[in-house]
């Protein structure tokens, strides 16, 4: 994955997330849970109450457009326990959970494939965040 700007996470979702990184960080999910910790080190850790409303927070509901394909794709993020990829609830744990977590309206990353190949994705809006909702203990 490659950001060129800062990703901005709460200190609730902070703790939470490390605690999802040691509970699978085993073998069957090493790389996944790389991936997580290795953006979650580089974050920019703020309160619930000071994070931006247009930020990708857990249980946020977030709107990304492939640059390349120009399809747009809408899904909440949330913790593995939750996912549901049917009804667009993806976990942080799949590749492009931990690629979406902390990105802002108008931010873009590019996403590994499978194949080797890569994928550019834009932050659209962030039509729910808990946080902006007053939803602090989802």
């Amino acid at each position: 994955m490659v950001h060129n700007h800062p990703l901005i996470v709460t200190d609730t979702d902070l703790q939470r997330l490390e605690r999802v990184v040691e509970q699978y960080g085993n073998a069957r999910n090493a790389e996944l849970v790389e991936q997580l910790e290795s953006e979650l080190a580089r974050a920019v850790v703020t309160s619930s109450t000071a994070i931006p409303a247009d930020v990708v927070t857990m249980n946020s509901t977030v709107v990304f457009e492939d640059e390349e394909g120009g399809g747009k794709r809408e899904v909440t993020l949330v913790y593995p326990k939750d996912a549901n990829s049917d009804a667009g609830r993806i976990s942080i744990l799949a590749p492009v959970g931990s690629a979406l977590i902390g990105l802002s309206v108008g931010q873009t990353v590019e996403w590994p494939l499978p194949n080797g190949r890569t994928r550019r994705l834009r932050i659209v809006a962030v039509p729910y965040q808990p946080e902006a909702a007053g939803h602090f203990d989802l």
